[in-house]
């Protein structure tokens, strides 16, 4: 069953654990399994084990405070994180980061993007990541994942980035649309940010990438970059990081389940912030669409898809399967429903929005926070990219 409990900021010592680099050209392989991709019921899951000496890494893309989409999707996955290694005493280490350098790939009203980039890092902490216990950085402050990035861009085929999707889609093309045709409509930058992704996983040396299955074609594409490197280099250095397929969820617009709930929608009754209060909460739950089927209410996302989404956003927040909270809630009204998910979305938001008022007035102490994490972070890139200079006959070191 999926259960987490709420972790709070505290002074704890830093977990500071920087990957020993070796001096030969003989390397150890990562502590994974050997397979590439798992699918986990729950990070807190006992039997999901996370061996020592791991390297778990992720990202979000600066586009301020995040919604309930982002916290359920991802952020909460990455606090359960903490909770397992804090909790087993596992000996591994955690980065997550503003993927600024990728929100570039799309357009931006740039006099915003500093404001949206200081929300998101601030959500993250609201949310319960803890900078004592994991890296969290800025992307464009780690100038060794740009470099690593050209030394793949340069052994990655344009075949291999053609076969990818997300470019395409983000470029409004078909999915079987070929660059040599549609060059003139894509920018180089979401042509090949694949291979920023990958440079950000091997600059860390990533051995686990919890992400959603939206992204495992890009993971692939990150394996096999680091192979053709090793083959290349005659070494074993980069890892071949393992796909984390992560319990998560797809939390859809309050007002037409049709579609993700999104910031960028205009109808502000569509999404929920991590930032709101409890009065705005309940009225855009409360005015949330339903639908006009009379009896049991009953979890059936394709022919009751906006009840589907309440049932689901109730689940999340109470940290239970959906299929339990659906056996609960069958004999509700859709009133009794709303009022449910209103209160455990209340409940569960509530340290989050407090936490994320309190940082984005310490402008002074969310900079020096994250200047902390980016030299962390940097500390093991110039380390890692120390080594893959050596590899690839370039550097004084």
């Amino acid at each position: 069953m999926l259960h987490h409990s709420k972790t709070t900021l505290r002074s704890s010592p830093s977990l500071h654990i920087i990957r020993s680099l070796p001096s030969t050209r003989s390397y150890s392989s990562p502590p994974s399994a050997p397979v590439s991709v798992q699918t986990i019921p729950s990070i807190l899951d006992p039997t999901f084990i996370i061996p020592d000496k791991s390297v778990i890494f992720s990202g979000i893309q600066p586009t301020g405070a995040f919604h309930l989409g982002n916290y359920f999707g991802a952020v909460r996955n990455w606090r359960d994180f903490q909770t397992r290694i804090r909790n087993d005493h596992i000996d591994s280490q955690l980065l997550f980061f503003v993927a600024d350098l990728h929100s570039l790939t799309m357009p931006q009203d740039f006099k915003h993007l500093a404001n949206q980039r200081a929300e998101a890092f601030a959500s993250l902490m609201a949310c319960g990541i803890d900078p004592d216990q994991a890296i969290i950085f800025f992307q464009s402050e780690v100038p060794e994942i740009p470099k690593l990035q050209w030394i793949l861009s340069c052994i990655c085929g344009m075949g291999q980035l053609n076969r990818m999707t997300q470019w395409k889609s983000k470029a409004n093309l078909r999915s079987d649309a070929d660059i040599s045709e549609e060059l003139g409509k894509v920018k180089l930058g979401l042509f090949t940010y694949p291979v920023l992704m990958a440079a950000d996983i091997l600059t860390f040396n990533a051995t686990h990438v919890p992400v959603g299955g939206d992204q495992s074609q890009h993971m692939e594409l990150t394996r096999d970059l680091a192979a053709i490197f090793n083959r290349a280099t005659e070494s074993d250095y980069l890892h071949a990081p393992k796909t984390l397929l992560t319990p998560t969820m797809k939390v859809l617009s309050l007002k037409n389940p049709e579609k993700k709930m999104s910031k960028s929608d205009p109808d502000e009754m569509s999404k929920i912030f991590i930032t709101e209060d409890s009065k705005s909460i309940r009225k855009k739950i409360n005015k949330a669409l339903t639908d006009s089927i009379e009896g049991k209410l009953t979890y059936d996302p394709e022919n009751r898809p906006a009840v589907s989404n309440l049932i689901a956003i109730l689940a999340a927040a109470e940290g239970k399967p959906i299929s339990e909270v659906a056996k609960m809630v069958e004999d509700f009204s859709k009133g009794e429903l709303k009022e449910a998910v209103s209160q455990s979305v209340v409940r569960e938001l509530s340290e989050p929005a407090e936490r994320f008022g309190e940082l984005m007035k310490d402008v002074e102490t969310l900079d020096r926070i994250s200047r902390r994490g980016s030299e962390r972070a940097r500390e093991i890139a110039s380390r890692n990219l120390q080594e893959v200079s050596k590899l690839t006959g370039m550097g004084y070191w």
